[in-house]
């Protein structure tokens, strides 16, 4: 049990105790700097409950938990806070309690509560882009944190391979490829497929500027331009099964998913599971005949089926066209139903998917609550804002869009001009270099995304992602760097393996705030776990390595001619970069052994 749970029991206890009253909930937060403490009680909500001065009745919960509890040595009351003193013998206690705990912070996942993530999902007509990125790194990480928080995690995805999009792309090569294939050009087949989805564009356009110039008002020479018809027609036949369409429809696909793969492989992210839209946009039809019966949909005179929810504060949905053909949310319906069929463990699904489709959300969650699923009052839908570039907005069908794999490399370029530049890197072959750019650059922009609320929307700067100074992912990476250079010292000139139970004078101010820190990060992994939120996970970590660095500026390590407070310095220091290690593992970064 860690003190602030011990804690939280016995001013309940006290207040019980004190006062007669039984206090639902405590508030604590770290002791403000300027006070003196470790840990703060707010007294002000309590006031619901205990009437009378805070002053006074903080000093009597104060005085009770000096009795009652080994840790608290003292505290003093700051109009309405609490600040209690904890003693360096729980300090160190503490750290011994988690000095060899492999993976700390880590809970064991759980073999029946499980939960499946979707992120990614892109179209098959194009390469992935700045915003597959976020959304990429997004769930990932998501996914990882809940991980640690204890839950069994499936990573899924499903791609968009069917529709009117991919139609364009197949026509257009049909059109002007003249039988190009990613072997053939070099590029690779995302890339490749994703040319001529601008290149149908160009045509469209140019086939639209031509009949409004002879006349015709441009929505009926936007509705009838030849090379629209033409894709319309091929979608029409791949949903027909027309052999010679759904064989260019499989071998442009499989060229985009070849490309996909690499992407992911550099980007570091990987899935259990795929699912395709072609396999999936026909389920959830049955569903809604079913639920026409129970009474949660009804028809409209013109055969479609819809929805009413405007006594939820939203509006009607149509979940079947009157032609019977399904929508959208019709097979969200179904792939979420099939989804728990695959996985009959999974109580829960965190959809990845940017803010623009919040009330899509909002609609589905809803529909399969009223259709009596249990499982989908679990499910979450994990919004986050555009990524923006100092360059503007991004136009897949204009080609300006900021290509994953083309950023992913810049990235590893700028950090291999700032290292350059730095000079520290006389004694690494070419191959490590490569590797270190890779991974500076790499993480500086997973950083950079990952420490951003998911909610705000962000304006990506790749040279301010990788300064080595401030919040990014290289200072910190450093910073681990540095710790490992102090271990590697320490390994040569003596033992620090042995428990240290006491030391002369206590600990350090120093130290004492860096263990505070260490401490934190279970509580952090289960609250980002909670909040499904990275960003606390990211900020955690710049917190520990600003507290680690004032702690090296300030305390000798290696110098410090105290064997007990040298070993204990060097492991403290040894821990740091564990945590710094197995936060970085959650946000999907790596920490170089070198710098």
């Amino acid at each position: 049990m860690n003190l602030q749970t011990v804690l939280d029991v016995k001013v309940k206890e006290a207040v019980n105790a004190v006062f007669g009253v039984a206090l639902p909930n405590v508030e604590f937060q770290p002791t403000r700097k300027d006070f003196e403490g470790d840990i703060t009680v707010v007294i002000f909500p309590m006031l619901r409950w205990v009437k009378g001065n805070p002053e006074q009745i903080g000093a009597k919960i104060g005085s009770y938990l000096v009795a009652q509890v080994e840790a608290v040595i003292d505290f003093n009351v700051v109009k309405g806070f609490l600040n209690l003193l904890i003693g360096d013998d729980h300090y160190l206690q503490s750290f011994n309690a988690i000095r060899e705990e492999g993976h700390y912070g880590y809970i064991a996942p759980s073999e029946t509560e499980a939960i499946l993530v979707e992120y990614s999902s892109p179209n098959t007509n194009k390469p992935l882009h700045l915003g597959h990125i976020r959304n990429n790194l997004l769930g990932y990480s998501v996914a990882e944190i809940l991980k640690a928080s204890g839950k069994k995690v499936y990573k899924t995805q499903i791609i968009n391979d069917r529709g009117i999009h991919i139609c364009k792309s197949m026509l257009a090569w049909l059109k002007f490829g003249n039988g190009a294939t990613p072997e053939s050009t070099g590029l690779k087949g995302d890339k490749l497929v994703g040319n001529y989805y601008v290149a149908f564009d160009k045509a469209y356009k140019m086939q639209v500027a031509e009949a409004v110039s002879k006349g015709v008002d441009i929505k009926i020479a936007e509705r009838e331009a030849p090379i629209l018809q033409d894709a319309q027609k091929m979608l029409l036949q791949w949903e027909a099964g027309d052999e010679a369409v759904v064989s260019l429809w499989k071998k442009m696909n499989a060229w985009v998913y070849a490309g996909f793969e690499e992407t992911y492989r550099n980007m570091g992210v990987d899935f259990d599971k795929l699912y395709y839209e072609s396999d999936t946009y026909l389920l959830g039809k049955d569903v809604v005949l079913e639920g026409i019966q129970k009474g949660v949909f009804y028809r409209k005179d013109d055969g479609s089926v819809w929805i009413d929810l405007t006594e939820e504060g939203l509006d009607e949905k149509i979940v079947l066209r009157s032609d019977g053909t399904a929508v959208y949310m019709t097979q969200d319906i179904g792939t979420a139903i099939q989804r728990v069929k695959d996985y009959p463990d999974i109580d829960g699904m965190v959809y990845t998917v940017g803010n623009e489709q919040d009330y899509h959300f909002k609609v589905l969650f809803l529909i399969l609550k009223k259709l009596g699923y249990s499982w989908a009052k679990n499910l979450y839908h994990l919004s986050y804002g555009m990524v923006d570039l100092p360059s503007g907005k991004m136009k897949s069908r204009e080609g300006t869009v900021v290509d994953a794999d083309d950023l992913m490399a810049e990235m590893t370029r700028t950090a291999a001009s700032i290292s350059e530049e730095l000079g520290k890197l006389e004694d690494y072959t070419i191959a490590e270099k490569k590797e270190l750019h890779r991974m500076i650059g790499l993480g500086a922009l997973k950083y950079y995304i990952l420490k951003v609320d998911p909610k705000k929307r962000i304006l990506f700067d790749p040279e301010e992602s990788v300064d080595f100074q401030g919040n990014t992912g290289p200072f910190i990476q450093y910073t681990y760097a540095r710790i490992q250079s102090i271990l590697r010292r320490a390994d040569a000139e003596f033992n620090y393996g042995t428990e240290v139970k006491n030391l002369a004078d206590g600990l350090h101010e120093k130290e004492k705030e860096l263990l505070k820190q260490l401490l934190q990060f279970p509580e952090t992994v289960q609250l980002a776990a909670e909040n499904y939120s990275p960003a606390l996970i990211a900020n955690y970590t710049y917190d520990l390595v600003r507290e680690f660095n004032s702690f090296y500026q300030q305390v000798s390590i290696l110098g410090e001619p105290d064997l007990q407070k040298k070993i204990f310095r060097v492991q403290l220091s040894k821990k740091v970069a564990e945590v710094i290690q197995s936060a970085f593992h959650l946000l999907g970064i790596q920490v170089p052994e070198r710098m």
